[in-house]
């Protein structure tokens, strides 16, 4: 449960990547607390599925759900999607920009990969703040927008560049979002960012089939994404049962400070600097 006045029963929810992992388990939870929710992913058995499982957690049934098959890198299916959206529930009242790709591109390589990642994952959010904020101001009630971002856009870890990037870029966005509309005279729209930690979901298992010790499940990030919206924070900065919140801290403050320090970069995985931010870490 959240009281974030977005949340009340009977408005709109839009949720990107609803097939599964995060966003399914947000449609889910979105409905079972009384919104009409709206499941967008890529046209597939997964998102019927999850939208039939969306209206059995709903207390207004099928009436409250709707499955709508959009690709979000696209801004024509986007608008589309919006135009449907309206039509069909009057309004929108919470927007969770959650659809990803974790496709790998390194620096140098696979630039195929990269336009696909920073399509879905960059241009997916970008799409869905132009075409959904404008209509949501002009509705002049309490709304809120969520971009799922990661750990990995922050302290960016070597390996998936491409990925890093565009979760880098998410961040960014969301936070000039966030920024313009704390000074648009009349909004009334709070954002936020959601940066999950280790989570077990279909696009990071692999050939796993059963969740990771370490990892949390995705329905523990809708929890802890509910909890952030009633605090009434930003950066929604989800631990898991491996590293804490203490160890996310500092890791982010060791990446900031390779900056300061004039460090060389990522010197987090620099092998001359292991027993620095070890020791960085137990202090």
């Amino acid at each position: 449960m959240t009281t974030h006045p977005a949340f009340e029963p009977g408005r709109a929810a839009v949720v990107t990547g609803a097939a599964s992992g995060i966003g399914r388990a947000a449609a889910l939870r979105f409905a079972a607390l009384g919104l009409k929710v709206c499941l967008v992913d890529l046209p597939s058995g997964a998102l019927e599925a999850a939208c039939a499982a969306a209206a059995a957690a709903s207390p207004l049934g099928a009436s409250g759900v709707m499955a709508a098959p959009a690709d979000v890198s696209s801004i024509a299916q986007v608008e589309a999607l919006a135009e449907a959206v309206y039509a069909r529930f009057g309004e929108v009242a919470v927007l969770m920009n959650n659809a990803a790709t974790g496709a790998f591109g390194g620096p140098w390589d696979r630039l195929d990969v990269w336009r696909q990642v920073l399509e879905v994952n960059l241009f997916g959010v970008i799409n869905g703040v132009q075409v959904f904020t404008p209509r949501m101001l002009a509705q002049g009630n309490a709304c809120a927008i969520i971009n799922t971002g990661s750990k990995q856009g922050i302290t960016c870890p070597p390996g998936n560049t491409a990925y890093n990037v565009s979760k880098a870029g998410v961040k960014v966005l969301t936070e000039a979002l966030a920024h313009g509309l704390r000074n648009e005279s009349g909004a009334n729209i709070t954002a936020h960012l959601l940066i999950p930690g280790s989570t077990f979901t279909g696009m990071t298992a692999g050939n796993l089939t059963e969740k990771p010790s370490g990892a949390w499940s995705a329905d523990q990030v809708v929890d802890m994404l509910l909890a952030g919206l009633d605090a009434g924070d930003f950066y929604i900065l989800c631990p898991d049962n491996e590293v804490t919140r203490e160890t996310d801290n500092k890791r982010i403050l060791w990446a900031a400070q390779d900056i300061i320090n004039n460090r060389p970069a990522l010197s987090r995985w620099h092998a001359a600097y292991s027993e620095d931010f070890a020791a960085f870490l137990r202090a």
